[in-house]
């Protein structure tokens, strides 16, 4: 076992060589260790079909953040009408304790007058 493992290692150390050389540079779809990375074998293969299948998962992921932003648009849009349902309600609110201040005054003058 012990006579084996330089020969274990040394394979180790050309395979992270190789690793190292496969994954350097290139575009998306170019096939494996060329940006494409290993994740299916449409990609693995590199070419016109690669390319293809990169060009529709970039389509996929814009439409997704595009139905994402319409999303949050609409949210947003709800909460502004919401806040501006609350602040006219406030104001209402305010309003009808100042028409209480103001009877309350009348009132009092009206007591101080009598004494």
């Amino acid at each position: 076992m012990a006579a084996r493992l330089p020969v274990i290692l040394r394979s180790l150390q050309s395979s992270r060589i190789i690793c190292a050389r496969a994954m350097s540079g290139g575009q998306l779809g170019d096939g494996v260790g060329k940006g494409g990375g290993g994740i299916g074998s449409i990609r693995e293969a590199g070419g016109a079909f690669a390319k293809m299948e990169v060009a529709k998962e970039e389509q996929y992921f814009r439409q997704l953040q595009k139905e994402q932003f319409e999303r949050l648009k609409e949210l947003l849009e709800d909460e502004v009408s919401h806040h501006e349902l609350q602040i006219k309600q406030h104001l209402a609110a305010i309003e009808h304790h100042k028409k209480k201040i103001e009877r309350l005054h009348k009132k009092d003058k009206h007591g101080e007058d009598s004494d």
